[in-house]
């Protein structure tokens, strides 16, 4: 039993030592090629595209906006097993475990190769890998077997363990594979940082809006009671998409081509779209996914080049009902042309918040379409934009299953006080939340307290119906237990909230949201 466990051991050492290297030395060469190419980033990026989309919905659901650093653990741990097996297999036969580092470094390649928006140079990290990592593994297994042993009987095999070498090859491969992987990934943000031309720009001042209220009536839109602001910062943002890897876009580089069904193609640097006249909108986004009562929603004031004139200019075919977004790593978001152009803010926004767009949320160029569901309208890093039909092409989220249309639904919340919590019997208390309905608009709300009557909640201003509205309704609990607050919306023709539970798949959440408190 010892001896197994030892062998067992050893296995894992081998495995682990061999993966290490190669995952080192594919970050390194990564720096060269760009982050997307790196081995754990293309498998990930494959693995994504083959998850059916039940399995997406759910890994949402569970973990929200950290379902990216869920899947590359995921990945790290499978490769470990991997690497256990491979160590395994080469102290028994040492070609199948080279095969093995092979074959993990062919699958790199192929889902860095079969990647949308892949480039020929992607499979080169995790080539050069793959061979280091056999290199490594080679070496390693060699100083098992390199010295005769001088207690073998005549006719047994002869050979020993070259301790020192293999303690010597065992740390150098570790400090391969940490070196490789801290300096890959050091080297990595270096070389491909937009963070830097980001900070190097100035927006230009947007276009007044016509009897529009600006950033300084910030303070008249949020009734400060439900401890949810009614501008979301960027760092709280809520972010669903599908880039392991954030796309690093060099502005001065960057070019929109807008082609497809229309009269004549336009392509637009960065400094060509801001030199247009720019809008500044505030903008409430919705995720699809967003639970009743979810968190995948903010808030914020958007500036850029409205859509429908770029259309205009572009001469748009009347036949062409979708917009079809390509962003720079391949992912499609299809939108209705009839949506884009019936006189609503939709644009390709270049500036969050009064600075140029995060990288994270789009850098340098996302578009911005009040009324869809994100994933039909809000293409993050856009670089392509063809004008087509439904019936042509199917955007990647639809291929899903998801609607092709996306509007989205009238939905309210109750962010204070929260589900479980508690409250004093006798005394005032603020039930607060946010409404949305955006470019519909939302007219009246209600609270609930168990089964009593309905009661309207005061609503705050709002400076359109593109965006979110707080209220606030004032409650006296009298009784001591359990109490169940329910809240629903009226949207801007004075229709109520869909009272019905829905599941977000496959075109957004209907249902009240109900939480539930202890008066004490």
């Amino acid at each position: 039993m010892r001896t197994l466990s030892s062998r067992l051991g050893l296995a894992a050492l081998l495995g682990l030592l061999s993966a290490g290297v190669s995952l080192g030395v594919g970050e390194l060469v990564a720096a060269l090629v760009r982050p997307a190419a790196a081995p754990i980033i293309a498998v990930g990026n494959r693995f994504i595209r083959l998850t059916p989309e039940s399995v997406k919905r759910w890994a949402i659901r569970q973990f929200g906006t950290n379902d990216k650093h869920v899947l590359l653990t995921g990945i790290y741990l499978g490769v470990a097993l991997l690497a256990v097996l491979i160590g395994w297999l080469a102290l028994r036969w040492l070609v199948a475990g080279l095969v093995g580092v092979g074959v993990i470094g062919a699958l790199g390649s192929y889902c860095a190769l079969t990647a949308p928006a892949h480039h020929t140079s992607d499979a080169v990290p995790s080539i050069l890998g793959a061979l280091a990592g056999m290199a490594a593994l080679r070496m390693l297994v060699t100083a098992l077997t390199s010295q005769p042993d001088p207690q073998a009987q005549p006719g047994q095999p002869r050979a020993g363990t070259d301790r020192r070498r293999f303690l010597r090859g065992g740390l150098a491969a570790g400090g391969l594979a940490v070196f490789g992987g801290v300096a890959g990934r050091a080297l990595q943000h270096n070389r491909f940082n937009a963070s830097a031309a980001r900070a190097a720009i100035t927006l230009p001042e947007p276009v007044p809006a016509p009897g529009a209220a600006g950033a300084s009536a910030l303070t008249n839109y949020d009734l400060g009671k439900s401890g949810v602001p009614f501008l979301t910062p960027a760092s709280d943002f809520y972010r669903i998409d599908t880039a392991l890897a954030v796309p690093q876009l060099d502005p001065k580089s960057w070019t929109l081509r807008i082609h497809g069904m229309v009269k004549q193609e336009i392509t637009l640097t960065y400094q060509q779209l801001l030199a247009r006249p720019l809008v500044e909108r505030w903008v409430t986004l919705t995720c699809v996914s967003n639970e009743i009562g979810g968190n995948l929603i903010g808030n914020a004031r958007f500036r850029g080049v409205l859509l429908a004139d770029l259309l205009k200019e572009a001469g748009l075919d009347a036949r062409a009902d979708q917009l079809l977004a390509t962003s720079s790593d391949g992912m499609t978001i299809g939108s209705p042309t009839a949506v884009v152009t019936d006189g609503r803010d939709a644009m390709l926004a270049v500036g969050m918040n009064g600075q140029p767009l995060p990288v994270e949320h789009g850098f340098p160029v996302r578009m911005v379409v009040p009324g869809l569901y994100g994933y039909v309208s809000a293409c993050k890093w856009i670089v392509d934009l063809e004008a087509t039909t439904f019936d042509q092409h199917q955007a990647y989220w639809v291929q899903g299953g998801w609607a092709a249309q996306g509007p989205i639904r009238l939905a309210s919340r109750i962010d204070r006080p929260t589900n479980s919590g508690s409250v004093a019997v006798g005394s005032q208390v603020a039930v607060a939340g946010v409404a949305w309905d955006q470019h519909v608009g939302v007219s009246k709300v209600e609270v609930q307290v168990d089964n009593e009557p309905w009661q309207q909640a005061r609503l705050a201003p709002v400076p359109s119906t593109d965006t979110w509205r707080q209220w606030v309704y004032l409650w006296t609990p009298s009784t001591a237990g359990r109490h169940q607050l329910r809240v629903r919306a009226y949207d801007g023709n004075g229709q109520p909230q869909v009272a019905e539970r829905a599941d977000p798949f496959p075109a957004g959440a209907t249902g009240l949201h109900t939480v539930s408190v202890s008066a004490r």
